[in-house]
Parts: structure tokens; sequence; C-alpha cells
């Protein structure tokens, strides 16, 4: 076994690195958000100034309502789009952070279960019940935070098909309200 410092010394260096890792994650993230928003409002612009030029030359009002209503369901399509990019998005940089802190939270339990057996081995006489329930504590502390994991994991897995869901009947409400116009 390596020296106490040096031990310190190599968990923070690996604390950084992992640290770094995830700022850039974060930063190429942020870099994808606004590359969208950048393309989405140029190719919004484009076409709004074309619709406003197409409803300028309408003949008769019949003509002008079409052109309006028909406006309708590709923005609302273009909107989940958008969406469902900015979901996509986010979901990676939160799978990554997601693996980083897994991989961080087993070191450390790796680390508390090999300092709780070191105690173990070098425990004074006598004292062996009181390890052992500290034993059963840890890992009935561990089985809680993997549960928790899994359970959170569920939850966000939920809520992805739920926004999921909600986009697509969106994009089907207007579009099925603008052919009723």
């Amino acid at each position: 076994m390596t020296h106490p410092v040096e031990q310190f010394i190599a968990s923070n260096k690996n604390n950084l690195h992992a640290l770094e890792g995830m700022a850039k994650q974060a930063h190429a993230g942020f870099e994808k958000i606004v590359e969208l928003n950048l393309a989405t409002s140029k190719a919004l612009m484009g076409e709004l100034f074309s619709h406003a030029q197409a409803v300028l030359r309408a003949k008769d009002p019949q003509e002008w309502q079409a052109l309006q209503a028909g406006m309708y369901q590709p923005l609302a399509e273009k909107a989940a789009s958008y969406g469902q990019h900015v979901v996509a998005i986010a979901n990676s940089s939160g799978a990554e952070f997601t693996k980083v802190c897994e991989t961080k939270l087993a070191e450390a339990q790796t680390v508390l279960t090999d300092v709780v057996e070191n105690l173990a081995k070098n425990a004074p006489a006598g004292t062996e019940a009181a390890m052992a329930a500290f034993k059963s504590a840890m890992s009935t502390s561990q089985n809680v935070i993997e549960s928790a994991q899994s359970s959170a994991k569920k939850a966000v897995e939920t809520v992805e098909s739920n926004l999921a869901d909600v986009a697509s009947q969106t994009v089907n409400a207007v579009g099925g309200h603008s052919k009723k116009r």
C-alpha cells in the first residue's frame, strides 16, 4: 500500500482530470446549443420574410387566410424538432456527467470499503460486534444509493418519453387545427 499523502495527491489529480473532462463536456454542449440557436434563428428569419412577402402578394382575403393558416403546421413541426434537438443535446451531455459521477461514486465506495476493512482488521479486541454493525450499515447505505440511482434513471426515462409524446401530440393537434380552418 502506498503512503497516504501519495494516495491523496493521486486522488486529487484524478478528480481534477475528471472535472476538466466534465467542464469540456459542458462547454461542448453549450456550443451545440448556440449552433442550434443560430441555425434555427437564421432559418426562421428567412422563412418568415418569405411568408410575409407571399402574404403581401395575396390577391384576396381567402388567399391571405389560407397562407396564414398554412403557416401553423410547419411552425409547430419545427418547434417540436427544435425541442427534440435541445433534449438530445442535454441528454448527451447529461449522459457523460452521469457516467463520470457513477465512476467516481464507485471509486469512492471502493475506497470507503477498503478503509472500513482496514479499520476492522486493526480494531481493538472486543469491537467485533460494533464493526459488524458498521459494515452492515455501510452495505445497506450502498444498496440504498444504488436503488436511488436506478429509480432516478427510470424517472428520467419516463420524463423523456412523456416529453416526446407531448411534442408529437402538439404537432398533431396543431396540424389538425390548421387543417380545419
